[in-house]
């Protein structure tokens, strides 16, 4: 179980940078490098750009690995048989049902208790 919950958390960061990433980038082509223009910068537009679109691309490949990878570290019981599904059915009551009282079986008569019958 601590896997998949390590797996879990993992995911969860990855889209939150994902996200991020995302919000960063300009669909024109400026970006993270348009906001700074300084002539000291070691970035240039298109290394940003590129830059962005690698995490990108990079994030969705790790988010996809990580989720299959989390699916496979679900944890499962150990309790072999049926589902949870299957005994809820089987120990179902049906609401529409009509309760029926017990009823009494009248006892069997045998030739042995025929005395006290009447006479023919």
């Amino acid at each position: 179980m601590g896997i998949y919950i390590f797996v879990s958390v993992l995911v969860i960061i990855a889209c939150v940078l994902q996200v991020l990433i995302v919000l960063v980038q300009n669909s024109k082509g400026g970006g993270l490098a348009a906001n700074f223009t300084s002539a000291g910068q070691s970035m240039g537009v298109r290394k940003t750009a590129d830059f962005l679109e690698k995490s990108t691309w990079t994030l969705a490949g790790a988010i996809l690995i990580l989720c299959v990878v989390a699916t496979a570290t679900i944890p499962r019981g150990t309790t072999g048989g049926r589902s949870r599904i299957e005994n809820q059915i089987k120990n179902s009551v049906d609401p529409n049902a009509i309760p029926t009282l017990p009823t009494a079986v009248p006892p069997a008569t045998t030739p042995a208790q025929g005395k006290d019958q009447p006479k023919k």
